[in-house]
């Protein structure tokens, strides 16, 4: 059994999707999270519904852009909890569009979001989690942080092939604190949106065709692979780029 007990863990774009599904998994195994996203409505029903459930949560609206904002949710997880030791950096946006059709501005919103939030993320875990002796990151990237993939927007891509690579970075500089960094590499995941996608046979035939196992990863799947990263079973585990794809990145 994976043991997170007692761990403080903050979620980014906990509201919904993959990231409530983490943070009702996580506090199911004892640990305390932080939900930050946006939709102050939907993340704060989120978080109410694991303390009805007897689990430790906390709301906090964020921005993942901007600075002040994560300077305050760190200070605020270690003022309540007395310590961070895992943030898990799953904030994303994706403009369905390719390259030739997407602006500049765009393109930029999306690094802003993408990899602009681990970054801010990573820059003020650190500090806490080198002074308190170690902890982990584990950042949401894409089989798109891996692979090029041609259903896919080209910046969307590119934003998380960056997210990939900051992960090997942080993990490589600073293991030596006892901080460990890795990223998860969802394939399509199975959500609303997806299954709307879906009503269009030539679609749902692409996205199915792509993966060896036959099916699409659900966010239990993601979540547990969160899990495990987070985990003190995980201590040796830095650095890694681990695929949650069914076998997409495998040919």
């Amino acid at each position: 059994m994976v043991n997170v007990k007692d761990k403080v863990i903050i979620i980014t774009g906990a509201g919904g999707g993959l990231g409530s599904e983490m943070a009702k998994l996580l506090s199911q195994q004892g640990a305390r999270v932080w939900l930050l996203d946006l939709d102050e409505e939907k993340g704060q029903k989120e978080t109410d519904k694991i303390r009805a459930a007897g689990g430790n949560a906390w709301f906090l609206k964020m921005d993942v852009t901007s600075e002040e904002d994560w300077r305050n949710a760190v200070n605020a997880a270690v003022e309540t909890c007395g310590r961070l030791d895992v943030l898990v950096n799953n904030a994303a946006i994706n403009i369905r569009k390719p390259v030739e059709e997407m602006s500049m501005d765009e393109w930029c919103a999306m690094m802003k979001v993408n990899t602009g939030s681990a970054f801010l993320g990573c820059k003020y875990a650190i500090p806490v989690m080198r002074k308190q002796g170690g902890g982990a990151i584990i950042n949401t990237s894409s089989v798109c942080g891996l692979i090029g993939h041609k259903y896919t927007p080209e910046a969307y891509t590119a934003s998380k092939g960056a997210v990939t690579m900051l992960t090997k970075a942080i993990a490589s500089r600073y293991g030596k604190d006892g901080i460990r960094c890795n990223s998860i590499h969802p394939s399509t995941v199975d959500t609303p949106f997806v299954q709307v996608l879906f009503q269009d046979p030539q679609r749902k035939a692409e996205r199915l065709g792509e993966v060896p196992l036959g099916r699409l990863a659900t966010a239990a799947d993601v979540a547990n692979a969160v899990l495990y990263l987070a985990s003190e079973e995980a201590s040796f585990i830095n650095g890694v780029a681990l695929p949650i794809d069914g076998g997409v990145t495998c040919y």
